[in-house]
């Protein structure tokens, strides 16, 4: 690890959060509506014009909007969240309770995605072409599933069917087993794919010839030679993956009553809370740079090669 790329890895969050913070600032501004009536909770609340001008002038919606951009990213750059319009309570205190979940949820989700995604690579690289096309076909299936409908068919075969686990989030460890393995189907499917063929270009190349003339078994092979250089393509795609369960987790925890940030951001979204879908999105894309940087390490361990390119 070098000074240049703590720094390179430094600049690119604070532009991704930056981009971000922008990106909700405009989204917000974009959807139909007085953003000072949904502070007051939306039309529906009946409130009288001098309370909807008091809330503009508290809330500074009544300046210019390049001047509400510059007061919203000065707080943020000093930890400001604010508080949360639909919940009355600090945006940062809520994260606090809910994020976990989601973080749980997105990390378990990935582990349980590579070890499908290992199994499905050692069994269609060491089982023959019927095995690699019948890997192939489950792996495709699994990559396009929609989370919404594989969590209500695992619902409807291990909760209401067999009986053997939780239809909803129950607080215990059997409650995070069907959210998790809803999560982590669909990357498992794209993981084993792309391992798979790294796998099958390794076993090619001279060092894998060498190995077996040396009398290296079939695991050995693998385990030792051809799985490092089959993963690394995966390792690259761990990054994208956690984005894809951190979003996936906004379906999976309104199907499975999970109380993350998903169904907090659906709810936010709807009251154009802006303090909330900020912390969401900043904590959301945070957790992204952080572990596309932790992929980066992982891919330096295994790869001797990209230390010493920088």
């Amino acid at each position: 690890m070098t000074l240049r790329w703590l720094v390179r890895r430094a600049g690119g969050a604070v532009l991704v959060l930056w981009a971000v913070a922008t990106i909700v600032f405009i989204a917000i501004r974009l959807i139909p509506g007085d953003p000072a009536q949904a502070i007051l909770g939306g039309p529906g609340s009946q409130a009288s014009a001098a309370a909807v001008e008091h809330v503009r002038v508290e809330y500074g919606l009544n300046r210019p909007l390049i001047v509400q951009y510059a007061v919203f990213l000065g707080r943020l750059a000093t930890g400001q969240l604010g508080d949360s319009y639909t919940f009355h309570t600090s945006v940062a205190s809520l994260l606090a309770v809910e994020l976990p979940v989601t973080l749980t949820l997105a990390v378990a989700g990935l582990a349980a995605a590579w070890v499908l995604a290992l199994i499905a690579a050692w069994w269609s690289t060491q089982r023959g072409r019927v095995a690699r096309a019948i890997s192939g076909g489950i792996e495709i299936t699994a990559s396009v599933a929609p989370h919404f409908w594989l969590g209500s068919v695992l619902i409807v075969l291990f909760a209401t069917g067999l009986g053997w686990l939780p239809a909803v989030s129950d607080g215990t460890a059997a409650g995070w087993v069907l959210p998790v393995i809803t999560v982590a189907v669909p990357v498992a499917g794209y993981l084993a794919q792309t391992i798979r063929d790294g796998i099958i270009d390794a076993e090619s190349t001279a060092f894998a010839v060498a190995a077996r003339a040396r009398g290296e078994s079939r695991f050995g092979l693998f385990a030792r030679h051809t799985l490092r250089h089959g993963a690394l393509p995966g390792i690259a795609l761990s990054a994208w993956a956690f984005g894809s369960l951190v979003s996936g987790a906004v379906v999976v925890e309104a199907v499975f009553a999970l109380p993350g940030i998903g169904r907090a951001l659906v709810t936010a979204v709807e009251q154009r809370d802006m303090p909330l879908v900020t912390g969401i999105a900043l904590v959301s894309a945070l957790a992204y740079v952080v572990v596309l940087a932790a992929a980066d390490l992982v891919e330096r361990a295994v790869d001797p090669r990209l230390r010493s390119a920088t």
